[in-house]
């Protein structure tokens, strides 16, 4: 035995070589949380274990997991102080984060070996951290429990459930060895001079009491004692990690907090966040050595005061204790070797009466009482036939068969009124489950057929979807009749720019015109400037100023280009009024210079007319 756990414990070490990488690994990445800043040990050390507690994935796997591991790893017929080796151990922690793997939902996945790696080389540097230690059964369920999820008065009661006698009574040796084991973790992670091991702590843990039972030992939740004052914090760490506080910090000025929230009981007002708080940050006239208060939740001044009037009027209950109350009896098993039936039952409604009537333990005694007394019979008679001399004589034969008949048929009545039926109903029972799981499998079978025919439909659509544009004649025909249309309309585009190019000439002509015979209207009258000067510098200035000459007006006049300037988006029919609407204002402009000139001169050569006359 030692020779093995010598060979398992060296293979073990070389394993550690090997993945020695993975297992710094969390230490560094421990060390680069700076979570020595935390100046409070207690803080520091449910942090630390905390980091490795979801950085090994162990928050996503419950007490009853690690319960259910152990069982099947066969550790439960162990003794606690036997060694483990650490293949054990490696495929104890895989099992464990496989299982995981296959409840976890498809959107959250984890590295089972990369956790196993990780897992598995914290474990040993924890049992490592103390010189002549060894790794044992009791230290691989202590850590495994504590560092898994779950609730601490679950956890609490699987390891006293290990130290523990059959009357359900603390040993205090046991006890003893499961401090030894859990305070590992704290050293583990250089916590050891605050939470190290001593061997007074087991009796300083439950000093005044001689019994220790379940309910007593569950005190460790709401009053720990000082080695384990940072397990329950762990848990609290736990629960608080989303927990939303909306107030300011009153050091970092932070709005909002997260997790823990601090309040001091002297100075009013005065609120630190948890991570100032650890750190001992501090600011005006706020003290170190004040009192704080710490609050794991948040609650507004209404619900405050609709508790504080239901406490005054005595409306709301008194607190529920910490954990619930266990009874101190230990849960005996039942023995079902030696259940035999009274008599013969005839049938269903009778043997739920006498179910019901008589308490399951008196008739499986009285059956054993008369089996035993039916044997002993048997054994008696054996021995009597064989210390007689005559062994032919009928009257002994006589004896034999009756006493082998009445066995026979106490035999045949057993069997044939109580246990047959209740195998066979066993079986009816049984058959109709396997039925049951039978339809349901097949109906999962069918949905999984038709979930992978429906992919393959929907993938089959989209990978064809451009392919079968490309050769659908129906598709092709509109794209080119597309095409062909898209083609008219930039011919007919085009020959319409055109066409307006050349009008827009013609007006820069015409208006030249008219402004030649303006200009010569104003030599004969320079004592009054002409209106349609005016008027078509005060209407085409602006909009020249105001816009840019258009690119389909190039080559074209700056009169007519200052005329049609009103606008980058403006259709020729809008082009064409105001070119119209221009050349009304200018010719009226003419007519009505001539006009006034025709009058002056008539003017003139009648007042000739009298200066000859007189």
């Amino acid at each position: 035995m030692v020779m093995e756990e010598g060979g398992q414990r060296d293979r073990g070490r070389a394993t550690q070589a090997t993945t020695g990488a993975e297992g710094r690994q969390i230490f560094v990445e421990l060390g680069a949380q700076n979570f020595d800043a935390i100046c409070l040990s207690t803080y520091r050390t449910a942090c630390k274990l905390r980091f490795i507690q979801k950085r090994c994935n162990l928050h996503l796997i419950d007490i009853y997991n690690v319960i259910e591991a152990v069982r099947d790893a066969g550790l439960n017929a162990v003794e606690l102080n036997a060694g483990i080796s650490v293949t054990r151990l490696e495929n104890l922690v895989s099992s464990l984060f496989n299982q995981l793997s296959k409840r976890l939902p498809t959107t959250h996945t984890i590295n089972p070996r990369e956790s196993t790696v990780l897992l598995v080389e914290f474990l040993l540097a924890a049992v490592d951290s103390e010189p002549d230690s060894r790794l044992t059964v009791l230290s691989v369920k202590v850590m495994l429990a504590m560092l898994c999820g779950g609730k601490l008065v679950d956890k609490l009661r699987y390891v006293f459930s290990q130290v523990s006698d059959s009357g359900s009574v603390l040993v205090q040796s046991k006890f003893d060895g499961f401090l030894r084991e859990a305070l590992k973790l704290p050293t583990a992670v250089h916590e050891g001079p605050s939470f190290g091991y001593t061997p007074t702590l087991a009796r300083s843990c439950f000093p005044q009491q001689k019994r220790v039972m379940l309910n007593m030992f569950l005190q460790i939740v709401p009053d720990p004692p000082p080695c384990l004052v940072w397990l329950p914090l762990m848990h609290r760490l736990a629960n608080v990690e989303h927990v939303y506080h909306p107030v300011t910090c009153s050091y970092c000025r932070g709005n909002g907090m997260t997790g823990f929230r601090y309040r001091c009981l002297r100075c009013r007002g005065y609120q630190l966040c948890q991570s100032c708080f650890w750190r001992g940050n501090a600011s005006g006239s706020h003290s170190n050595k004040h009192q704080m208060k710490e609050h794991s939740s948040w609650k507004s001044p209404a619900t405050k005061l609709g508790r504080a009037l239901g406490r005054t009027l005595g409306c709301v209950s008194s607190r529920e204790p910490p954990h619930p109350i266990y009874s101190e009896e230990p849960e005996r098993t039942l023995n079902l070797a030696n259940i035999v039936p009274a008599r013969p039952i005839r049938n269903t409604s009778e043997a739920m009466l006498l179910s019901s009537s008589v308490p399951e333990s008196s008739k499986s005694l009285a059956a054993a009482q008369r089996m035993n007394e039916e044997h002993a019979l048997i054994a008696a008679y054996v021995n009597r036939l064989q210390s007689s001399p005559c062994m032919d004589s009928p009257s002994r034969q006589d004896e034999e068969h009756k006493l082998i008949a009445r066995y026979t048929s106490r035999l045949a009545e057993t069997d044939g009124s109580r246990v047959i039926p209740n195998r066979s109903i066993n079986f009816d029972v049984n058959k109709q489950k396997r039925e049951l799981i039978a339809q349901l499998e097949s109906k999962n079978r069918e949905i999984l057929a038709e979930i992978k025919r429906l992919r393959a439909e929907h993938d089959a659509a989209c990978q064809a979807s451009p392919e079968k544009g490309s050769t659908n004649p129906t598709l092709l025909a509109e794209l080119r009749l597309l095409r062909q249309r898209k083609d008219e309309l930039e011919q007919r585009m085009s020959s319409l720019q055109e066409s307006r190019r050349e009008l827009m000439v013609q007006l820069e002509g015409l208006m030249k015109l008219l402004k030649a015979q303006a200009a010569g209207s104003t030599h004969t009258s320079p004592s009054r400037p002409s209106p349609s000067t005016v008027r078509s510098v005060g209407a085409v200035s602006p909009q020249a100023h105001m816009y840019p000459p258009q690119d389909s007006l190039s080559g074209v006049g700056g009169d007519v280009q200052e005329a049609f300037a009103q606008g980058p988006r403006r259709n020729l029919r809008n082009d064409l009024l105001v070119a119209a609407d221009s050349i009304t204002n200018t010719v009226s402009s003419l007519v009505k210079e001539l006009h006034s000139d025709d009058v002056r001169e008539e003017e003139e050569r009648l007042l000739n007319g009298k200066d000859r006359a007189g």
